[in-house]
């Protein structure tokens, strides 16, 4: 998620990409090496390495992220697919590339349908050169690339009618789905089979976006119709002749075995096929209860009787890890690396003001709407698979290297995916590997079927990947003018990457980049940043946001404490911390937006209701909330919600709308009572939504979003939505009690 960022600090050329037949760098070439193990990562073809080497630098149009005919195809009728290079998981990109590519193809939007592509060369993040979505990167990296997509389509159309016509493809223009000129018009699809076989142009003029038709104007999913009615598929849709269903029954604690099991009563309900034991993630051993449908295959799971052997696993927890947590937290940890966190701390001890705090925030389950199931379709020479990946190529690369097959031998059948937030982009491909291996186990017992394992919302509660426990200690020292004369922090977190393919890159003298993105900037704070990374047995991921759902609540809470002691304005003191360079000014144009659509400070308040605000810039994009909250009995009270957010030019407002809207809501949840997850005894305690719970739509506050007028390449709002709203309620609820919320979930009791 965070490659170009790592690859542009390198100056490693992000367009040299490996299996594309471009020109390739030895730096960019061992990384990938020792980062995936050759093809076994992300499908590529190690015996291509040194020749690419020597081989001139492609032509545009030559490389296959370049090529229209894998993204497009155009039926007889001028019915349009436009191919997805990643994954929807209801971010809405499988419509925002496709408005991309459909507005310089000059298609007609009626008729334009979307699908996804697979996990070959062609459907690379072309920054990255790897098959990624996450980073809020889909329209941010593939803008360009899909604009000339199209264009190139179109030339290619125009050019085959010039042919056929035997006039100059100047003389005539395309429109609405339909080439016009020299007294004739042709339909995009009777020139679509032939245009194909042009030449790819090297370079293709691109639209004045003052003449955009689609882009940027609100649009709806291609999808929503099929979501409404609920007829859209996704993983646990997926149906094959022959089709199998497996459950497994996982290990109590992580990395546990299976030691003996007793499958006599599992085998006597209707419809179970076999019950196997089977390897899973983190070196576990379990059970697939394999069956004809989901039912009979849960059945039979809840008849097994097994006895685990949990000996030699560490059994985390939560009450200890925050004992441990806090004694690390007394002392320094590894130094973060990058300059903008040396500070003389020595200045603490001569502040005349000072504030001392500590947060935490728990373990979180990604709770998305669909659990997780993979489809696995295993024979002696090939291996399809149907799931929603957020990364197919590694993927495909670790079923390869698991399965003995080639990488050409695996075929990725992407799927729209029920929510995502990083639970479907694992380093270790966890449950394509763990389906997999259910499907060879049914192989080496004598049947082969397509299989596909399902995760119970309790599977993915009790043994999951979860946001890492974190907690934060912070000794500030400041004037009376809120002038922060030195700030020493120190954060406790497991390491997301150590121990993934990543951590080559991202883990930099001990610090994983993960765990402080989010911190100090954008604000001109002399900060001393340091972090101990614990090792932990619980499995620990991405989560919507990373970093910054944890940083950004410590920077803006303890920012506007700051300025309430010192009779400021939250917002004008914020103002005043933002520098006035290109960066500050996109974070002052977010902030006064909300400030000014709220009518923060010139509204009348009901009684007991108060302000609060933050801002909060990851993944480059910006965005700031302004929200009215107060309590009542004890209880939160929302008043409206006002956002901005600073994403530069906006291909879809009505997406940018929705996906702030849930990154609200989905921030809501992780302040509401019970929302943690914790362990006893290396065993999690939670369930299901009972236990974990999550917002109804009367917890719903009324959200206004506003977008920052832009014209500079837009950047991602997937995730930058969800960082700030916690503290900017926060905020307005320490105003309410007069005491700050240093801990999520909150007590407001």
């Amino acid at each position: 998620m965070y490659l170009d960022k790592y690859l542009s600090s390198k100056n490693i050329d992000v367009n040299d990409v490996l299996n594309l037949g471009s020109r390739v760098k030895a730096s960019r070439r061992s990384f990938i090496k020792a980062s995936f193990g050759g093809a076994a990562g992300i499908a590529i073809v190690p015996s291509i390495a040194t020749a690419q080497d020597k081989a001139p630098a492609p032509k545009p149009g030559s490389k296959p992220t370049e090529q229209p005919l894998a993204f497009l195809s155009i039926a007889k009728d001028g019915t349009t697919t436009i191919l997805c290079n990643r994954m929807d998981m209801g971010q809405g990109i499988e419509t925002a590339l496709a408005m991309i590519c459909a507005e310089e193809l000059e298609a007609d939007w009626s008729k334009v349908k979307t699908g996804f592509g697979n996990q070959r060369g062609n459907y690379v993040d072309p920054m990255m050169g790897m098959h990624l979505t996450g980073g809020s990167n889909s329209v941010k990296n593939s803008y360009t690339q899909y604009r000339e997509l199209g264009a190139r389509a179109k030339a290619m159309l125009v050019s085959t009618a010039a042919k056929q016509w035997k006039v100059e493809a100047a003389s005539l223009k395309a429109e609405n789905g339909v080439v016009i000129g020299a007294g004739k018009r042709a339909n995009y699809g009777e020139l679509f089979d032939a245009a194909m076989k042009e030449s790819i142009p090297e370079a293709v003029a691109l639209k004045d976006p003052k003449n955009f038709k689609i882009v940027g104007k609100p649009t709806g999913l291609k999808v929503s119709r099929e979501k409404a009615t609920g007829q859209q598929t996704y993983s646990i849709d997926v149906k094959l002749p022959g089709m199998l269903t497996a459950v497994i029954a996982y290990p109590p604690v992580f990395g546990a075995k299976v030691k003996t099991f007793d499958a006599s009563a599992a085998q006597k309900v209707k419809g179970v096929r076999a019950v196997l034991p089977i390897d899973l993630d983190r070196g576990a051993r379990g059970v697939a209860v394999i069956a004809d449908a989901y039912w009979p295959a849960k059945m039979g799971r809840d008849a097994l009787k097994v006895e685990w052997d949990t000996s030699g696993v560490e059994k985390a927890d939560s009450a200890a890890l925050l004992a441990q947590y806090k004694t690390l937290a007394n002392t320094p940890g590894k130094p973060a690396p990058e300059a903008h966190f040396k500070a003389d701390i020595s200045k603490l001890a001569s502040a005349p003001n000072k504030l001392s705090a500590e947060f935490v925030f728990p373990y979180l389950n990604h709770a998305q709407m669909e659990p997780i199931a993979c489809t696995v379709d295993l024979k002696a020479d090939a291996c399809n698979v149907y799931t929603a990946s957020q990364m197919p190529g590694v993927d495909a690369g670790a079923l390869a290297k698991l399965t003995g097959l080639k990488p050409e031998q695996i075929n990725f059948h992407v799927q729209m995916a029920g929510g995502g937030f990083g639970r479907r982009a694992v380093p270790s491909s966890e449950y394509i590997l763990d389906a997999a291996n259910v499907a060879r186990a049914l192989a080496a017992s004598g049947e082969r079927a397509p299989v596909k394992v399902v995760h119970s919302r309790e599977d993915d509660v009790k043994a999951g990947y979860y946001r890492p426990f974190t907690l934060h200690r912070a000794e500030i020292g400041y004037d009376a003018a809120g002038n922060i004369t030195a700030w020493d922090h120190r954060i406790v977190s497991q390491s997301i990457i150590t121990g993934s393919p990543f951590e080559g890159f991202l883990l930099k003298e001990g610090v994983d980049g993960t765990t402080t993105e989010g911190m100090r900037e954008p604000y001109a704070i002399p900060m001393q940043l340091s972090v101990h990374h614990p090792k932990v047995n619980v499995p620990v991921l991405w989560w919507r946001s990373v970093g910054s759902t944890h940083t950004a609540f410590v920077m803006e809470t303890l920012l506007d404490e700051i300025a309430v002691a010192t009779k400021q304005d939250p917002v004008a003191y914020r103002m005043k911390l933002l520098a006035d360079d290109a960066r500050g000014k996109r974070h002052k144009a977010a902030l006064q937006l909300a400030v000014d659509k709220s009518g923060y400070g010139k509204k009348q308040l009901a009684a007991d209701m108060h302000w609060g605000v933050a801002l909060h810039e990851s993944f480059e994009s910006v965005v700031a909330y302004v929200v009215e909250a107060g309590l009542k009995d004890g209880k939160l009270v929302m008043g409206d919600v006002t956002a901005s957010v600073h994403c530069n030019f906006c291909v879809n407002p009505r997406t940018v709308e929705a996906q702030i809207q849930g990154s609200a809501l989905m921030a809501l949840a992780t302040t509401m009572e019970n929302h943690a997850i914790t362990l006893k005894d290396g065993v999690v305690q939670q369930s299901n939504f009972h236990e974990f719970p999550m917002p109804r739509i009367t917890d719903m506050p009324k959200i206004a979003v506003h977008i920052v007028p832009s014209n500079d390449p837009p950047k991602g709002v997937g995730e930058p939505g969800l960082p700030p709203f916690a503290p900017a309620l926060a905020n307005a609820l320490r105003r309410a009690t007069g005491k700050p919320l240093r801990e999520m979930p909150f007590k407001l009791a």
